[in-house]
């Protein structure tokens, strides 16, 4: 009886709920310092959260900020870009990463995937040089790096700046290095899915440079120089507050168990699924993922989505239009076929069920689920 009413719980592909279910007392314990001073903006939180986060990944700069699109927007601000550039984005990608290169009056440009790993693929990218380049974003997809290679040394010869999308990555490693520290500015979401979630939005860019974490604290505060009261240049309200950054304080300690619990239960689909018609992405060779989303390429994604509704497991997708096709971006004249591999995978890619509070189980129901899908 017990097998059966488990088999017929809703299991979504990922369950906040049972996540602050299990920490909610904590969580309001650490929210109780900023109430209680009433430091609520850009305050102590936000600065001891910065230098954390830095050393974390090793680096002298971090700097906290509203989302992780105000990240991405300032970081390519405060290294340059604007009105006349193009910047190479991969269109498989949530759309805020082209949005911050349109909101810096630049021109996005989108290069295709490969096809087996899903990450940005540097031979389509150097097809899109042009003389008005002027960066690359590699986006770390799904938790898993871009061959950071290839990417920099096309930088360095194209002379052109890197800016990482790290949104879904936390942790991640390539050859050993943690992303994030492989460029002049690199640029993290806390939205409340990412394996270092807040309760809300928040971002931060991280940089070994302090031109760029000067330039970024002061564009998120409205561009004020505390010192004279002059606003010196048009700046922005995107500040990081000061109860995510509590929140954040509190789980980053914890970031690497979560990492291990999210690569045991990936470990276990990649080992277990043995299904042809339900392929996931590949690991990169000097890989460490970190399994932020476990996405997989699926022969008919409307039917696999209905098998798995059937037995109560709710699957997302991640992301059924690529960037280049989206209404948004209509206006850089992109065609279906410019970029096969992103739209392939546009078509037949499915995010199962993967979240730290997932219990043994439930991934046996997902994984004899996909077991049993057929074509």
């Amino acid at each position: 009886m017990t097998n059966d009413l488990n088999s017929r719980k809703p299991l979504r592909f990922c369950d906040l709920q049972k996540e602050y279910s299990l920490c909610a007392q904590e969580i309001l314990d650490v929210l109780s310092d900023p109430i209680r001073k009433a430091d609520f903006c850009n305050g102590e939180q936000v600065r001891l959260f910065e230098q954390e986060f830095a050393a974390y990944h090793a680096l002298a700069y971090s700097s906290g900020v509203g989302s992780g699109t105000d990240a991405l927007f300032l970081a390519m601000k405060s290294l340059g870009v604007g009105e006349g550039d193009e910047v190479i984005v991969p269109s498989n990608s949530f759309v805020s990463t082209a949005l911050a290169v349109y909101y810096n009056r630049a021109t996005p440009v989108f290069c295709d995937c490969t096809a087996d790993t899903w990450e940005l693929d540097p031979k389509s990218a150097e097809r899109c040089i042009t003389p008005r380049t002027k960066a690359i974003v590699p986006v770390h997809l799904y938790g898993q790096s871009c061959d950071m290679d290839r990417i920099r040394a096309l930088a360095e010869c194209h002379d052109l700046t890197v800016i990482e999308d790290c949104a879904q990555a936390h942790g991640a490693l390539y050859k050993g290095k943690k992303v994030g520290t492989m460029s002049d500015a690199a640029c993290f979401s806390f939205y409340p899915t990412k394996n270092l979630g807040a309760i809300g939005d928040a971002g931060a860019v991280i940089t070994p440079h302090s031109y760029i974490k000067e330039r970024v604290d002061r564009l998120r505060n409205l561009s004020l120089d505390k010192r004279t009261g002059d606003h010196t240049e048009i700046g922005y309200n995107m500040r990081m507050d000061s109860l995510q950054a509590a929140v954040l304080r509190h789980k980053l300690p914890n970031i690497d168990g979560v990492i291990a619990r999210r690569t045991q239960i990936a470990m276990t689909y990649l080992r277990e699924i043995r299904n042809p018609h339900v392929v996931p992405q590949t690991v990169g060779e000097g890989c460490g993922p970190v399994w932020n989303l476990f996405c997989v390429y699926v022969s008919d994604r409307n039917r696999f989505l209905r098998h798995m509704e059937d037995r109560q497991i709710f699957c997302g997708i991640h992301y059924a239009v690529p960037c280049h096709l989206q209404g948004a971006f209509r206006y850089l004249g992109y065609s279906r076929g410019d970029l096969p591999n992103c739209e392939s995978l546009a078509e037949h890619c499915v995010t199962l069920p993967l979240f730290p509070d997932m219990d043994d189980t439930d991934l046996q129901r997902v994984i004899e689920a996909c077991n049993q899908f057929t074509q």
